[in-house]
């Protein structure tokens, strides 16, 4: 399975008010690019797949299922699943999928975090590949 990473500005961000993330838009995007958690910032900083067969441009949104804090730790659920099916040839390689908020403009598509997957994948024709978005132990928490 794999782990989440954050990248280091999501914590400014967060003090900086840029996320609200129990309503802002979140999106999973693909990559085969290692994310750099001290310099990337941005969704613009990362190399995204290219759209095509069944991958969309921006990737997909992830829905808040809650977003809620509990004695003082905050905890991030998004709804399973973010999947995207091979269709008319096939999606990849990608590496890792890329946790982003495509609501705020100032900075645009701030980064949140990050799955790497620990090698490529390729989907064929008619695979499909989905992000375990963890119901449980939800995406994140902040204590």
């Amino acid at each position: 399975m794999a782990s989440f990473n954050k990248y280091e500005t999501f914590v400014e961000h967060l003090a900086e008010k840029v996320h609200n993330l129990g309503s802002d838009t979140l999106k999973i995007m693909l990559s085969n690019a290692a994310p750099n958690a001290a310099t990337h910032t941005v969704r613009a900083d990362s190399t995204e797949l290219g759209a095509g067969n069944g991958y969309t441009s921006g990737g997909n949104a992830a829905a808040v299922s809650t977003s809620a804090q509990t004695s003082g730790v905050y905890k991030l659920v998004l709804s399973d699943p973010t999947a995207w099916t091979a269709s008319g040839g096939t999606i990849g390689p990608f590496r890792y999928a890329i946790l982003y908020n495509d609501t705020p403009s100032s900075p645009a598509d701030p980064l949140i975090g990050w799955w790497d997957y620990g090698s490529s994948i390729t989907l064929q024709v008619g695979e499909t590949f989905t992000v375990d978005l963890n119901g449980t132990n939800g995406v994140l928490t902040i204590t």
